[in-house]
């Protein structure tokens, strides 16, 4: 039963639900005891509970499944809220964030990276083509994705790759339409990385970063265009 002192009963439950999640108790992924289970378990009212899983959704750590339960969302309200700034950011400034953190993550990764490392960046790199050759953007964008991320992972810096983790939703808005872009300098990258190569590998990620910069200000162009000839037709 929780101890309720100057906080009310809700709050508590929402600590104790949320203490439970840092510590791993609850992962993500899993569901939550049953309403009545955790009801008699917290020593409190059903209204308490919904109150507290409420404000828990809406700070991202929950969700809620019709029918199904409730399911633990994430784990660190600051990654969620940080997310969701950047997903409404402008595509752009997205990718100004990514110029510096992308050439941070392959020099450190160029030094550090291992083995296992060098595979799961293959496997993504061989996963992002295929979808490029079977002209399934759904497929491109998750292999370039998985493939950045494999980077961010091989820097072996915990905080890099947290932020790759938190900022991974804009980072695959970033991507745009245009399947099998730069798939020639994704090669080249993953060969100066297997070769412990940080100089080109920086000079190779800053060139993809300035090819996704010049496809956006193509497309914000044609965007412009298009709604001032809309614009023009209208009576």
């Amino acid at each position: 039963m929780l101890k309720v002192n100057r906080v009310s009963t809700v709050d508590a439950v929402i600590e104790e639900i949320r203490g439970r999640i840092r510590d791993g108790e609850w992962a993500p992924g899993d569901r939550l005891p049953s309403e009545s289970e955790l009801t008699q378990s917290f020593g409190i009212s059903r209204a308490s509970l919904r109150e507290a899983t409420r404000a828990l959704v809406h700070a991202g750590l929950l969700v809620v499944r019709q029918g199904d339960g409730t399911y633990v969302d994430a784990v660190d309200e600051a990654a969620v809220a940080l997310n969701r700034k950047v997903t409404n950011s402008k595509r752009a400034e997205v990718i100004e964030v990514r110029r510096g953190l992308d050439a941070l993550a392959v020099s450190l990764a160029a030094a550090r990276r291992t083995g296992e490392d060098l595979a799961a960046m293959r496997r993504a790199l061989d996963d992002r083509n295929a979808g490029a050759a079977r002209d399934d953007l759904a497929a491109f964008i998750d292999g370039d994705t998985r493939f950045h991320m494999s980077l961010a992972s091989a820097s072996h810096n915990s905080l890099l790759s947290d932020l790759y983790e938190s900022l991974n939703t804009a980072f695959r808005t970033s991507i745009g339409h245009a399947i099998g872009q730069g798939t020639e300098d994704h090669e080249a990258l993953y060969r100066a990385i297997e070769d412990r190569d940080s100089v080109t590998a920086m000079e190779l990620s800053l060139a993809i970063i300035a090819r996704m910069e010049d496809m956006e200000e193509t497309e914000a162009a044609g965007s412009a265009a298009a709604a001032e000839g809309n614009g023009e037709s209208q009576p």
